[in-house]
């Protein structure tokens, strides 16, 4: 849309030189500009297409997706939900992968990068030794050296986080 030069504000050559628009005046045209624009906001929700149930209301502006209930599906997850990842130092970046396994050795710190609140990973840790994560609280199990651990680990915020230690029953 093109700039109407008879709907802008006239502020003279210089201030207070009184050769602009009257503050009436000036008012009045801001107003005309506000509400055109406000218009044509509310005839742009009737632009808005696709499939999937997308609906937008011309009367109150609100556009609403609903997502079919197969819509979402296993293979449109990104790679940190339904990959698995070897752990090749200390660090489980939460952005890559769902599980990660690692064979611990001695005393370990593991460090949690990339979390957000609620996130929820695995790690499947086998090894000797004991381990820690940094900003962890441990609510449930301890480290078994002969077997395979399951270490389920909650985010309660980008640097705290829940714990649970398991193994698998004889």
């Amino acid at each position: 849309m093109a700039i109407d030069p008879s709907k802008l504000v006239d502020v003279g050559s210089a201030a207070n030189d009184n050769s602009g628009d009257p503050l009436r005046t000036a008012f009045q045209k801001i107003n005309t500009v506000v509400s055109e624009l406000w218009d044509d906001d509310e005839g742009d929700v009737n632009q808005v297409t696709g499939t999937g149930g997308i609906t937008a209301s011309p009367t109150t502006g609100n556009v609403v997706v609903n997502l079919d209930d197969d819509s979402i599906t296993y293979a449109k997850l990104g790679t940190e939900f339904t990959t698995s990842a070897a752990v090749g130092a200390t660090t489980l970046d939460f952005s890559t992968a769902q599980v990660f396994t690692k064979a611990n050795s001695g005393t370990v710190t593991y460090t949690i990068s990339n979390a957000d609140t609620g996130m929820v990973k695995d790690l499947i840790l086998t090894g000797t030794g004991s381990f820690s994560i940094t900003g962890g609280k441990l609510v449930a199990g301890n480290f078994v050296e002969s077997v395979t651990n399951f270490v389920q680990i909650v985010a309660q915020s980008s640097s705290s986080f829940w714990y649970s230690i398991s193994q698998e029953q004889a």
